[in-house]
């Protein structure tokens, strides 16, 4: 008797469907600064796409929940089942996190969007978050950041880097700029304009011209040094905590993965259209706009890949990931270069691959 009971509870407990989830997701961007844009919009698909009945996602504004930097933290011990991204800001937890954000004159926004889907990019920003219990989904690409923005010296040359306390987010990016001359400042995107107001730094960088637009720098610098060498292109996501993930069904989680590849489509469309009106934007508040010439350049180029190395071949894990990255830009440069002028960007001349992999095994 006993064994028939079991046997109903066990066919009556397969045959109730799973209870609703109800997820807390927070952003480390607060609603002034438009990347939270992206995070918006992969919630509100994700909502329409996923039946309520399993799965409902509450978002609030970086800073509402906690702060900016405890986000990782919060996801990471289930406080909160979810929270929205840039990877570079965990990077002091694990090195490998810096080229899951962004990369030092290598990576275009195409280039990451080709990796994470095609290239085996998205199962290593899931092994990396795995380590801390969680699973990521990438959403959101932009293409290279706007670049240094001072307040009262131009970056013309790199000579001009010389001395200048700048505010520059990125493991590799900081010790690039030192052997540039320059001084790193880290602090969130919310400090940037007192910062600068107070002559705290005497630049920053923060993100495209139509973020750092609605973060409102056009009042407090004069003047903008291009390109954004520093960071080639961005990826933002959500991570959440795998306890809350594998308590949905599979049909929830193809369409919360349904949701964030749509959102990566739409957020590099998004940011590059407005992009482009900030560049005006910026223009009409008399922003003095600066170009570094081909030679500048290619003495960032020659210096990222010296530091890239270094940095890479003191973590495997950190060097596993640049090496995918640099084996899917030797495996794509046949046909990008064959198809150019028509191309999608450049095949950089970057980091010496062989001697990455070494350091990755």
């Amino acid at each position: 008797m006993n064994h028939l009971l079991t046997a109903a509870a066990l066919a009556i407990t397969a045959a109730t469907p799973a209870l609703s989830q109800n997820w807390t997701m927070t952003s480390t961007w607060p609603s002034s600064l438009e990347l939270i844009e992206i995070d918006k919009y992969w919630v509100d698909l994700a909502n329409k796409l996923v039946d309520d009945d399993k799965l409902t996602i509450e978002f609030y504004e970086g800073g509402s929940l906690v702060p900016a930097g405890e986000v990782f933290g919060a996801v990471e011990s289930g406080t909160i089942q979810a929270g929205a991204d840039w990877p570079g800001y965990w990077a002091g937890r694990d090195s490998a996190f810096s080229p899951l954000s962004t990369t030092a004159s290598l990576f275009n926004a195409v280039d990451y969007v080709n990796w994470i889907q095609e290239w085996g990019g998205a199962d290593l920003y899931n092994e990396v978050y795995g380590n801390f219990g969680m699973v990521y989904l990438p959403y959101g690409v932009t293409n290279n950041e706007s670049g240094f923005r001072t307040t009262s010296q131009p970056i013309r040359t790199l000579e001009d880097l010389a001395g200048l306390r700048l505010r520059l987010s990125g493991l590799e990016q900081g010790k690039l700029l030192e052997k540039l001359g320059g001084n790193q400042v880290s602090m969130a995107g919310g400090e940037i304009y007192q910062s600068l107001e107070r002559g705290v730094i005497d630049g920053a960088e923060f993100s495209t011209p139509n973020v750092d637009f609605s973060g409102g720098f056009q009042q407090v610098t004069s003047y903008w040094s291009t390109p954004g060498w520093h960071q080639s292109s961005s990826v933002f996501g959500v991570m959440i905590n795998k306890g809350a993930w594998d308590a949905l069904d599979e049909e929830t989680q193809d369409r919360l993965q349904i949701a964030a590849d749509a959102t990566m489509l739409w957020s590099l469309s998004f940011t590059e259209r407005r992009a482009t009106e900030a560049y005006s934007q910026f223009q009409e508040a008399g922003t003095e706009i600066t170009r570094l010439d081909d030679a500048a350049l290619e003495r960032v180029q020659q210096l990222a890949n010296e530091t890239i190395t270094e940095v890479a071949c003191e973590n495997p894990l950190s060097a596993k990931v640049y090496a995918s990255q640099l084996s899917y830009l030797a495996d794509y440069a046949t046909w990008r270069d064959a198809s150019a002028p028509f191309n999608l960007g450049r095949t950089p001349n970057g980091p010496d691959l062989a001697a990455i992999q070494a350091c990755a095994e």
